[in-house]
């Protein structure tokens, strides 16, 4: 093990300086605490007010003599001009996307025998199919 990936205690932690990214001081560590069913600790922070809060271990980018925070990230910001939704294909079972069909069939379109609707030339299989019983014909 480096010098660098030596493990933290307890001990090590409580009263140490927490400095934000932009090196102000938040107050120091009071405490180290687990939650239930999460993983990963958090320690309990109190400024010079007395005040205390909670910050997460994956919030901390590096800890020594001190510990230093991970710049905050805004989050749900992005710019108006460059939103654009995914546009997605949409296809129903109820209206099935019809399939090109050579000029002398599209004429004489034959209708399925079992539920009297539209059949649809699949030009792969040279054969017709009906999209609502879901078989050839």
């Amino acid at each position: 093990m480096e010098k660098n990936d030596k493990p933290l205690t307890r001990d090590a932690l409580v009263s140490m300086q927490v400095i934000d990214a932009k090196g102000r001081l938040i107050g120091k560590v009071k405490d180290v605490a687990f939650a239930v069913g999460k993983m990963g600790i958090a320690l309990t922070v109190e400024n010079e007010d007395g005040e205390t809060q909670n910050v997460a271990w994956e919030e901390v980018q590096a800890a020594s003599d001190f510990i230093i925070l991970k710049p905050v990230v805004a989050q749900n910001t992005y710019q108006q001009s460059t939103y654009q939704p995914v546009q997605q294909p949409v296809q129903t079972v109820a209206q099935p996307v019809q399939q090109a069909q050579p000029a002398s069939q599209q004429a004489s379109q034959p209708i399925c025998p079992t539920c009297h609707r539209p059949l649809t030339w699949i030009p792969q299989y040279q054969r017709w199919y009906c999209y609502n019983d879901k078989k050839y014909v």
